[in-house]
């Protein structure tokens, strides 16, 4: 019997500190409204950051290397070694405030992360040397990678389990609007008759600046995720939150609620795990969950920061463009990347997660060694080799959103935001790191067959995690979080 001093939407029963609380149930039942809608542009818009940061400095490349730039760096420098020392960066926050957000919860590091981008990409601005440069894109990628691990979390917890597919997929793919802004700020920059050499390349990182400082005040107003309060002992606040939702969401649509068709769940307070104890109980419980998120992440993760860094030196460099145009392709490319998801994101929730994922992975890989093998004859210019690349990330953008939503929602509660951060880690420290490393190192060769091979090695990884994909993969979709994987606080029901 309920506990008439608590909210009727849980009961606690003090002598064993266990709590039973439909909260999730409530959450995911939730029609869409515009509380929905303050929280995507609250938490989702951090990906046009990090679209935007990536461009940018691959396309400013040429530039930064100049003459009279005021930096003293070369353009390998930028497109090898600041490109890694990005990702590792985003690694090392990934995993750093990822292991904070499940201790400490979702809002208080989500925008912790923001601040430290904000700070790190207003101080790159000032660089005068190579070893300033990298040291700032080291923490820029910091703040950026923490933000995948409290974001993700965050978002998965509070949108309703059956449009989850799609709203996710989108919100990782608006990386590519960021894409496309960075794109054509990178062109105005670049022009020596608006902006002088040493001007364009440091105004452009304050354009990251001003558009965090919009997301931070809009990102003040979401809330803390219910889910994660009830297992760490904020019961009264969860249902507060949740209480204040369904009044929204009633006033805003004007009708009533739908019943609570789940079960409640009964969850005991547990301190918060140790990383050691994570990584077990994921590894030894979950191990073809864990080989699925390793295969989608080291397949997307390799192709993606490979294309992103060097498309520009493969246009320079085999095409003759010149560099203050190469931004009009990636601007085509970057609006083909997002219209994937866009167009897409619906199917992962109606047709299913296997064979939506599968799909993109094996489908983009195939397309891939197709543009490879006409890259090898001669067959392309600038522009159809676009066109080749823009439907390959087509299919690409929609599987590797799907990484990231995969594993968000297919490990517990407990562990979402470390196994984020892991998996990201993890898949981009092997395909983000070595990626453009080895992408840059043969397309910079000069030779055809150099770029062809990194081409293919491209598209091997992404048809082999599809393949993955296909034989393991979890059937998630319109499922609640926890009937994919029960909290590891969750109190069995004794039959």
């Amino acid at each position: 019997m309920a506990d008439p001093a608590k909210p009727s939407g849980q009961t606690r029963e003090p002598e064993r500190d266990v709590i039973t609380t439909d909260v999730p149930a409530r959450l995911d039942r939730l029609p869409w409204s515009r509380w929905h809608w303050r929280i995507v542009i609250g938490l989702g818009t951090v990906w046009i950051l990090d679209g935007l940061e990536v461009t940018i400095v691959g396309n400013m490349a040429g530039r930064l290397a100049q003459d009279g730039s005021g930096i003293s760096i070369t353009t390998a420098q930028v497109t090898t070694i600041a490109a890694a020392v990005y990702v590792a960066g985003a690694c090392s926050g990934a995993l750093f405030f990822g292991w904070l957000t499940d201790r400490l919860g979702r809002k208080r590091l989500f925008m912790l992360t923001l601040a430290v981008y904000l700070a790190a990409t207003a101080v790159t601005a000032l660089s005068w040397t190579a070893w300033f440069f990298f040291l700032c894109r080291f923490f820029t990628g910091f703040g950026i990678g923490g933000e995948y691990a409290a974001i993700n979390s965050a978002i998965d917890e509070l949108i309703p389990a059956r449009v989850r597919g799609r709203v996710d997929l989108v919100i990782n793919g608006s990386f590519w609007v960021g894409a496309a802004i960075g794109a054509f700020a990178s062109i105005a920059l670049l022009d020596t008759s608006l902006f002088a050499t040493a001007v364009g390349w440091r105004l452009a990182f304050g354009i990251g600046v001003v558009l965090g400082l919009v997301i931070l005040l809009v990102r003040r107003h979401v809330p803390e995720s219910p889910r994660w309060l009830f297992t760490h002992g904020r019961a009264e606040e969860a249902e507060q939150i949740v209480a204040e939702a369904e009044r929204t969401v009633e006033r805003q649509t004007g009708e009533p609620l739908p019943p609570v068709e789940e079960k409640p769940i009964r969850i005991r307070e547990r301190r918060p795990l140790g990383f050691v104890t994570i990584a077990r109980t994921v590894v030894s419980r979950y191990p073809r969950r864990t080989a699925l998120g390793f295969a989608l992440f080291i397949g997307q993760a390799f192709l993606y920061n490979a294309v992103t860094f060097g498309y520009a030196t493969i246009l320079t460099t085999y095409f003759a463009v010149p560099e203050g145009d190469t931004g009009y392709y990636f601007a085509v490319i970057a609006v083909g990347n997002f219209l994937g998801p866009l167009l897409l994101g619906h199917l992962f929730d109606s047709l299913g997660r296997k064979p939506m994922i599968a799909g993109t992975y094996i489908g983009s890989g195939v397309l891939l060694f197709a543009t490879a093998a006409l890259f090898q004859r001669g067959s392309l210019s600038a522009t159809t080799l676009t066109g080749c690349w823009t439907v390959v990330l087509f299919l690409a953008s929609a599987g590797a959103s799907s990484a990231y939503l995969t594993v968000s929602e297919i490990f517990p509660l407990e562990t979402r935001a470390l196994c984020i951060a892991f998996f990201y880690a993890v898949g981009t420290a092997v395909g983000g790191i070595s990626g453009p490393l080895l992408f840059n190192g043969l397309v910079s060769s000069g030779e055809v067959s150099d770029t062809t091979l990194a081409f293919c090695i491209g598209a091997a990884l992404m048809t082999a995690a599809g393949l993955v994909e296909a034989a393991i993969g979890v059937k998630a979709e319109r499922r609640s979080l926890e009937s994919l994987a029960a909290p590891l606080s969750a109190v069995r029901t004794e039959a």
